[in-house]
């Protein structure tokens, strides 16, 4: 059985388009976002709603409380035995989502170059994160290995860390080093593929929505909780400049400008990531795709 992949930039329509494509094949979807993990984080991670879920199951979303910690290894394990179950099932797997590293841990074994682990320089660099802050630590592996930095956010901090310990070990980059990739199963990924001037204007509206749904207050419901800057969670785009207002530091337009702007990047940085994943199909959106992809995951 071979699983469907729905994978691209935020705002380009994924999780409609896996929701539609489970009813069709008769599926199940599995998230493969970052920000949907968390519980209470809802409208600033454009959660589906049940209405978009349409009565399909969704699986590896409310997983970790907002006050977890939650890495890469915590979610490959949980959507690993989802997949396994599906698969006893008989039950096709859509996986959706726009965070690189969560649909790369299932899709591929990956290696690490052999370059072996240095506890001392790994715990400068977490207090580095911790004292002076990840986009400091990711601005440092930018330094000096640009094309690793552009593909990890700020908040993987784990992979930041990893990519400047292997620079600082082998005086090389991570991204000259052989990663080993080797396929764990059998997949068609796809992603919509945009005009950049149209999905900015999308995240823009998107991003306009959630403040008219109510995110400030969905932040300030969290930040009452205890869930401040320091939790992982609120590094998240939307959580983090929203928190910047509720502390006076910002004023709301400059908060909802510094919002789009960093999901437009971000946006940049899933697309440049995507376009390395191997045998992406790249749909236009203004077509019917259904068929097309029922197509595909059928000639197997």
């Amino acid at each position: 059985m071979k699983t469907l992949v729905v994978c691209g930039a935020t705002a380009s329509g994924k999780t409609g388009f896996a929701v539609d494509m489970a009813e069709k094949i008769g599926g199940e979807v599995v998230s493969a976002d970052c920000m949907l993990v968390y519980r209470g984080l809802n409208i600033g991670t454009a959660k589906p709603t049940p209405e978009e879920m349409r009565s399909i199951p969704h699986h590896m979303i409310d997983v970790a409380e907002p006050t977890q910690k939650y890495s890469v290894s915590d979610y490959e394990k949980g959507a690993e035995r989802v997949l396994s179950t599906l698969a006893k099932r008989n039950v096709p797997a859509v996986i959706c989502g726009g965070t690189g590293f969560y649909i790369q841990s299932l899709l591929f074994s990956r290696g690490l170059g052999g370059v072996p682990a240095d506890e001392n320089i790994r715990r400068e660099y977490e207090k580095i994160a911790e004292e002076q802050g990840r986009d400091v630590l990711h601005a440092m592996l930018g330094a000096v290995d640009a094309e690793s930095a552009a593909v990890l956010h700020p908040n993987d901090v784990k992979r930041v860390i990893r990519a400047l310990e292997i620079y600082r070990l082998t005086g090389r980059k991570k991204s000259q080093q052989c990663d080993g990739f080797e396929a764990k199963r059998n997949y068609i990924a796809v992603a919509f593929e945009y005009p950049r001037a149209t999905l900015y204007a999308r995240i823009e509206r998107r991003v306009d929505n959630m403040l008219s749904e109510g995110l400030v207050e969905e932040v300030e419901n969290l930040y009452r909780r205890g869930v401040d800057e320091t939790f992982q969670c609120m590094q998240g785009i939307g959580y983090k400049e929203v928190l910047e207002y509720l502390q006076n530091r910002i004023s709301y337009s400059t908060m909802s400008d510094m919002i789009k702007q960093n999901t437009r990047r971000y946006a940049k940085r899933q697309i440049t990531f995507f376009k390395k994943l191997p045998n992406l199909l790249w749909l236009d959106p203004e077509e019917s795709n259904i068929e097309k992809i029922e197509r595909l995951l059928d000639e197997y």
